[in-house]
Parts: structure tokens; sequence; C-alpha cells
């Protein structure tokens, strides 16, 4: 049996853009493809106007595509109304009945219930095909296996954390800035942290929980030196850095009263509406203090804050005196 319908949907973005291109690829690249291939979005046409679009009959080829965009997730959304129900209803009937030349593709950002009647449908027919592209929740592993699957690469653990925190969840970029890491390091080196600084929009965030870490082990040369690394290597704004140090303490105190409370470092990412890498840093760091520590140092960074507001002292003076101070 043909396969004539498909729904592609989930939040990597990246993999499904790539799937929908393999199928685009099937059509072939001649001029006689490219008038067969059609695209609606779906929050904008209606079920009747796709479905004419995929019966109708190819010109010069054997396959006519459709391509739909969050059609899906908008007539099956909350507040759809009855208008929803009659369009899942319209498309229910019909998508089992597609002539054999035509390829309606369903693409939805976001992952769609297994009890959403679309989705059984394609499950359960064999006509149909359903797939998700579930965003991964580990986006540094994920990082490390596409260096060496798409890009013949090896990237070190620092350097797959540091990029992690770059790209967020955004794997499309990611991908991106492994094509331009892989190219720079050449065939058979690793990619390592260094280079992630050099090619990339390197957040200082790994920096700053190093020196971090430095003032909670009381090495205060070493978290002087690394503040001074970070405002002269990075070129960062003071202000910017100060942010970063008081959001660093902020999850710090907030992990700190999420764990004495009963909590579990494994819900850390949610609570703190943070990365996962970064909530499994903060997991580790947070052995090191206690709430009442924490709690000082807030107030510390909450007057230095004022000060500098205030005129009375500038930024970059503040960040030694808070990191000299907590060092003692």
């Amino acid at each position: 049996m043909v396969t004539t319908f498909y729904l592609l949907h989930g939040g990597d973005d990246l993999s499904l853009g790539e799937a929908l291109a393999r199928l685009r690829a099937e059509m072939g690249d001649s001029t006689e493809a490219d008038m067969n291939i059609s695209e609606f979005d779906g929050q904008t046409a209606s079920v009747p106007e796709v479905l004419n679009a995929a019966m109708s009959y190819p010109f010069l080829a054997d396959k006519r595509m459709v391509i739909v965009r969050g059609m899906i997730g908008w007539i099956t959304r909350k507040g759809a109304g009855q208008t929803g129900k009659e369009a899942v209803e319209r498309l229910t009937a019909s998508l089992p009945e597609l002539p054999e030349y035509a390829r309606l593709i369903f693409v939805e950002r976001e992952t769609l219930s297994d009890k959403n009647a679309l989705v059984q449908l394609a499950t359960a027919h064999e006509s149909g095909f359903v797939k998700a592209f579930n965003a991964p929740k580990d986006s540094r592993a994920w990082i490390e296996k596409r260096a060496k699957s798409a890009h013949s690469a090896k990237i070190e653990p620092p350097a797959s954390a540091a990029l992690a925190l770059v790209v967020g969840d955004d794997l499309r970029r990611a991908d991106n800035e492994l094509a331009k890491l892989a190219a720079y390091v050449g065939d058979g080196q690793p990619i390592t942290e260094a280079d992630v600084a050099a090619l990339t929009p390197y957040v200082p965030e790994a920096d700053v929980f190093k020196m971090v870490d430095a003032l909670a082990n009381g090495r205060g040369g070493v978290a002087l030196d690394l503040l001074h690394k970070l405002m002269r290597e990075k070129d960062q704004d003071a202000f910017k850095l100060f942010g970063m140090i008081v959001r660093q303490f902020r999850m710090l105190l907030q992990a700190r009263e999420h764990l004495d409370t009963g909590g579990s470092t494994g819900d850390l990412a949610r609570v703190l509406k943070c990365h996962p890498y970064t909530a499994k840093k903060v997991g580790e760091q947070v052995r090191s203090f206690i709430f009442d520590d924490l709690a000082r140092v807030y107030r510390r960074l909450q007057d230095a804050d004022f000060r500098m507001k205030t005129g009375q002292i500038t930024p970059e003076l503040a960040l030694d005196l808070f990191v000299v101070g907590l060092a003692r």
C-alpha cells in the first residue's frame, strides 16, 4: 500500500526538517516537480482547500505533494469549537481515500498527543505515516552524537557542555555551530572548549561556575583571577557580568531551599527554569553551601547593586570587593 498522508510532529525542528527534505527530494528537482508541490499555512487554509490540492491530478509527473504547516494543532486546540470538530471529521473521513499519487504532509512544530484523532488515524491506517521528532532532554549528549554522525568530528565533553549553554535547545543552531567548528579544527582533531569560545558567541557562564567553585573552596586568588579573565578576555560589560553572578547565586539560593525542603536534584531544571546542564552544575555546586551563607551572599549582592546604581561605586570595583570579601 502506498503511503499517501504523513504526520510529522515534535520539537526537534532539525530532524523534522531533514525528514521533510527527504520526502521532498523524492519528488525530484525538475521544473515539473516544483509545479507539483504546494504549501499551506494550516491556520489560514481550510481543510477543503488542502484536500482539493492533494487530490488534484499531477501535471507531467506521477505524484503531487502538499505540505501543510500547523493545521492539526490548530483544529484540535482547546477553543477550536465546532469548526475544529468538523475539520477533524472531514480529514478523518477523507485521508484514507486519497489517490495513490497524493503525498499530503502535515508538519507540526509541537508534539501531539497519542490520543489525537489524526495521530491515531495515521498510526492505524495502512496509507498513513506518523512520526514524533521529540527534542532531546540532554542537548549535550545530542551535540556529541551529532558531531560524530553528521560532521565526522569528535567534541570533548567540556566543549559540548559549553556549546549546549550557547545554543540552549535550538538544535538547528547547534548543528550550524558544529559545522563551523568541525571545519575549523580540521580532520582528526577534537573540538575543544577553547574552539567553542573562539568561534561562537560563547557565554562566559562556565567561567562564572568556576569562579564560584573557587570561592566555595576558599581559593580567593583563583576566583579573583577568573573574574579579571572574564572582564579582560571576554570583553564583558561589568554590569552584565555582575548580573550573571547575581543569577548564579540566586539559582544556588533557590536550589538550596528546594533541596532543604525535601526536593530532589532531578527537579532543579524545572524549579530553576534553566538548561538541564546548568541545573546539573548548580546541583553539584550547591553542596558546598548552606542556606544561611547563600542568603548573606545574596544580601551582599543587593547592597552592591544599590551602591552601583546610586553612583557610590563603579561596577568593576564592586566586583573586586565582592570576590575579595567572600574569599576572606
